[in-house]
């Protein structure tokens, strides 16, 4: 990846949603800084890949399976982190769904809870059962990775339940922040905008033009690239400097990642 810095040599990190797209890209960046890293997702043959990739860089890496609403899974996946690391300094909770995008009374409750589970529930479980480890390691970098969806913007057309649980990752994010400074825990999150990922393959679109409020953007809606989206590389080097000493002093910080498109929605 042409880094040469290393500056995470010693500290191991968790990665969920590590399979592709953002979480991939994190995971790999944080291993060639020299960090160990638990690479987790629901896909056991993503992970695997990723896990290959940076072992063929000389890094080191454990696949995890387990999907971030499932408690018992999240718990096993933890406890075989700390058996082969023995500590956790810095956690990226990254894995989550675009879900069902439909207005609010066709928007079924399974679909709501489902969005809910994984992106909500999913972060809440990731630091319930990993900041035990970061206390005991005398601190550490959490790296929420929300959206500018909730948070700046809020024109994504039926994206009730997704733009619900970012903005409540955010409101996670700068209430943990105060309650774990004593710690010497720092939490901070990345709000991207639209990112070349894969994520966009799995939403669900249904009758978005019912909830949707016409209007007409500047042509190219991304100020900085001409309309074109960011790289899951961006967002991951705005991760690791998070979690990294450089950013000794931030913490309960939304950092958006968008190009300057939520500026012009």
């Amino acid at each position: 990846m042409g880094v040469a810095v290393r500056d995470l040599e010693g500290r191991c990190a968790l990665v969920t949603g590590a399979g592709s797209g953002i979480g991939r890209a994190s995971a790999l960046l944080l291993a060639a800084r020299g960090a160990r890293v638990g690479v987790l997702a629901r896909s056991a043959r993503d992970i695997h890949a990723v896990v290959a990739e940076i072992e063929a860089a000389e890094g080191e890496a454990l696949p995890l399976v387990a999907d971030v609403s499932d408690e018992a899974a999240m718990r096993e996946a933890v406890e075989r982190f700390m058996a082969r690391f023995g500590r956790l300094d810095i956690v990226v909770a990254n894995a989550g769904i675009n879900g069902v995008w439909a207005p609010i009374d066709d928007l079924k409750p399974d679909e709501w809870d489902r969005t809910i589970a994984v992106n909500l529930r999913g972060t809440y479980l990731t630091l319930h059962l990993a900041i035990p480890h970061l206390k005991a390691a005398g601190g550490g970098s959490v790296v929420v990775v929300s959206s500018i969806n909730g948070t700046r913007t809020f024109s994504t057309a039926g994206a009730t339940a997704y733009a619900a649980s970012k903005a409540a990752q955010l409101a996670m994010v700068q209430q943990l922040a105060l309650e774990l400074g004593r710690h010497r825990i720092r939490v901070n999150a990345v709000c991207p905008g639209l990112i070349a990922t894969d994520i966009a393959d799995s939403t669900i679109k249904r009758n978005q033009d019912l909830a949707r409020v016409p209007v007409t953007w500047p042509e190219g809606d991304i100020p900085i690239t001409g309309g074109k989206p960011g790289r899951a590389e961006d967002v991951a080097a705005t991760i690791a400097f998070l979690a990294s000493d450089a950013a000794a002093h931030i913490t309960g910080s939304p950092v958006f990642i968008d190009g300057g498109q939520g500026l012009l929605r």
